[in-house]
């Protein structure tokens, strides 16, 4: 076994390759930028050595500084994680020459199934079924017609170096081939230096299912069942499963042995994930990663087994201590990814620091994979990705209620994050019943996420948590005096009985939320309040003391969990994904803010602002310019993602205020319109 092993990468992963290595013994090395100087990978790794400033291209995308740090703390083997250099054969080559060991499959192997068309190819000649399109690289729009017109449309143009939904264009008729042609060839070649592309037919309402496979060296493979990445948003992967729900047992077995078969013909050793769409009761190749995948967990919750584990053993030259016999398949795992992104505003990258970081506890059930702790900076330099919340389940139900309690606990504040998403997404009925495909998202929410309340049972039940949580805080306040329902006299409330609330006693409030006012009572009772909201009675309970960040308990009898910010003026309040700000009061002061003059938003239609921090790729326009809405006025990039901003109005262009090359704050003014 290795006495010493360097870890490629940074963040989660590499906090979870770090933890399988000290399990096992082993001494970690982490290598980081100048930027992650304080990351917690760098502080918990045994040894650490900065390989270059904080740009991934001149750090962790740096072979020769990776190399020379794993010469200088004389490791045996390299980890890549996922992403960075982890799917780069030439990186692979150089660890072997260099006489380390490769924690991942062969070089051969990589460069194979990195190039779409080869890999299509390969899995064809073994026994995998592929999606019907070109043999090979398509050389022009014509080329891409003609094959259009053989397989039917609509197809999709794919960048053959691609990953990520980068240098993809989905056509639906003749007239759109030469555009979609144009845009996949330029993007492949600005991401991936290559702007080779090739074309396959389009499914419309395909599932995305992925195999999960670990093969020895010595000949020995076995699949860990499957994996369901169909909700996606911009082809990238936000919530994952194990099992699939749209599987039934023989397709699962059918499948699971076709890829087995398959990977034993081709020879591949270690990790890897045999990736399809299904539609219809058919499974479609779409790729092969060589690599751990960032949605492992949910397999290893289900399974039982540690793959970062096995993946260094089989490096190490040990056989696999199982055979697909002695794989089970137990319960239910579901991951979402939490991003610095703000789902309000678009999903723009939201970089910052983090002033307050509260996970939700781990337990047999939850499990976090994350890097960061409260204060650290999220940098706009890297991926997004800032934890990953895994729950398990004995049901899928089980495993669902799990994730939907974790992610209305989890509080980051500092950044916007998309924890409100993820939860909406928990909640809808049809991701409940698992009749969803890779479409879900974009069908769900065709103009966006705005974490609105559509539900009026749910209005009411934050409305009534609202009014419990503004009762007890009322309590709590010294000698406050709150006048009670029946009419009666002010009194004092009683500091000792029923967590602050005067036993019995009926206070009467006015709520609001959205421009409305809810007429409200609350009598305190055993562990809680009873609550009444334009006369529907709503039963409050649970634990829950001024400035706690969350509300858990009971509304009705069914288990809640509601995360809670105070405002300048009453509740932020959050669950299931849905937000709402309630304003809770006494009976006549809500009327004498009724009488308030409403404040007028400002009109910012005037000034483009850059909706996060980040980097000027491009401006578009001059001084003088008339533009039309809608139309690409400036491409920022921030976390590995290049943002363009377009015009809100018709105008002409007054002012720029900064070229390509400057660095931008939250809401800097990039130009003015006259």
């Amino acid at each position: 076994m290795f006495e010493k092993v360097l870890i490629a990468n940074r963040g989660e992963i590499a906090l979870r390759i770090l933890r399988a290595c000290r399990e096992m013994g082993i001494q970690a090395v982490a290598v980081h930028s100048s930027a992650d100087a304080d990351a917690m990978h760098v502080r918990l790794a045994d040894e650490s050595i900065c390989i270059g400033p904080a740009l991934a291209a001149d750090s962790y995308l740096n072979s020769s500084a990776i190399l020379s740090a794993a010469t200088i703390a004389h490791v045996d083997a390299i980890h890549p994680g996922y992403g960075f250099l982890s799917e780069n054969a030439d990186f692979a080559t150089m660890v072997e020459e260099h006489n380390f060991v490769f924690i991942g499959p062969s070089p051969d192997h990589i460069r194979l199934m990195g190039d779409k068309i080869a890999a299509k190819k390969a899995v064809k000649d073994a026994g995998i079924p592929v999606v019907p399109g070109s043999d090979g690289a398509v050389e022009d729009a014509e080329q891409a017609r003609a094959i259009a017109g053989d397989i039917g449309y609509p197809v999709i143009i794919k960048a053959t170096a691609g990953g990520g939904g980068r240098g993809m264009q989905v056509v639906r008729d003749d007239a759109g081939i030469q555009e979609a042609f144009n845009l996949a060839r330029a993007e492949a070649k600005a991401a991936f230096s290559s702007d080779e592309v090739y074309i396959e037919k389009y499914l419309e309402a395909p599932r995305h299912i992925e195999v999960q496979v670990l093969a020895d060296l010595h000949g020995n493979v076995v699949h860990l069942g499957e994996r369901d990445c169909s909700l996606q948003r911009r082809h990238q992967k936000l919530v994952e499963e194990a099992p699939s729900p749209a599987l039934n047992q023989k397709e699962r077995q059918s499948i699971g042995d076709r890829v087995v078969n398959a990977v034993k013909i081709l020879g591949y050793r270690n990790v890897g994930t045999v990736e399809f769409l299904f539609e219809d009761g058919e499974f479609y190749f779409i790729e092969m990663n060589t690599r751990l995948q960032v949605e492992h967990p949910v397999t290893e919750m289900v399974t039982g087994l540690d793959l970062v584990e096995h993946m260094i053993r089989i490096a190490a030259g040990e056989a696999l201590p199982f055979d697909q016999g002695d794989v089970t398949i137990d319960g239910w795992a579901i991951e979402s990814r939490l991003y610095a992104e703000d789902p309000m505003r678009g999903f723009v990258p939201s970089p910052g620091r983090l002033k307050l970081y509260r996970p939700p506890a781990a337990s047999d059930a939850v499990r976090v994979d994350d890097g960061v702790r409260e204060g650290d900076e999220v940098t706009p330099y890297y991926d997004s990705l800032i934890a990953k919340v895994v729950t398990f389940g004995a049901t899928r139900d089980e495993a669902i209620a799990e994730q939907s309690r974790a992610l209305d606990t989890f509080d980051a504040r500092g950044i916007a994050h998309n924890g409100l998403f993820l939860a909406a997404i928990m909640a809808e009925g049809a991701f409940r019943d698992g009749a969803f495909d890779t479409g879900f998202i974009a069908a769900t929410w065709p103009d966006g996420f705005h974490g609105a309340i559509v539900d009026e049972d749910a209005r009411l039940r934050l409305i009534a948590v609202a009014v419990s949580l503004h009762t007890r805080t009322a309590a709590r306040a010294a000698n406050v005096e709150m006048t009670r329902a029946s009419g009666a006299n002010s009194a004092p409330w009683s500091p000792s009985v029923s967590g602050g609330v005067l036993q019995g006693a009926t206070v009467a409030w006015t709520a609001s939320h959205d421009g409305e006012d809810f007429a409200a009572t609350a009598v305190p009772v055993a562990g809680g309040f009873d609550v009444r909201v334009s006369g529907r009675a709503i039963e409050v309970r649970g634990d829950w003391f001024p400035g706690a960040p969350v509300f858990g308990g009971a509304i009705d009898g069914a288990p809640a969990t509601v995360q809670v910010r105070r405002l300048a003026e009453g509740f932020c309040l959050t669950m299931m994904g849905g937000q709402a700000d309630i304003v809770v009061r006494v009976s006549r002061t809500a009327e004498l803010a009724a009488l308030m003059p409403a404040k007028v938003a400002l009109d910012g239609t005037q000034f483009l602002h850059s909706p996060m921090p980040g980097l000027v790729v491009a401006i578009n326009v001059s001084v003088g310019d008339e533009v039309e809405a809608g139309q690409s006025l400036a491409v920022v990039d921030a976390m590995k993602m290049e943002n363009v901003l377009n015009a809100e109005r018709k105008g002409r262009i007054a002012k720029v205020l900064v070229a390509p090359g400057d660095n931008l704050s939250v809401d800097q003014v990039i130009l003015e319109f006259e």
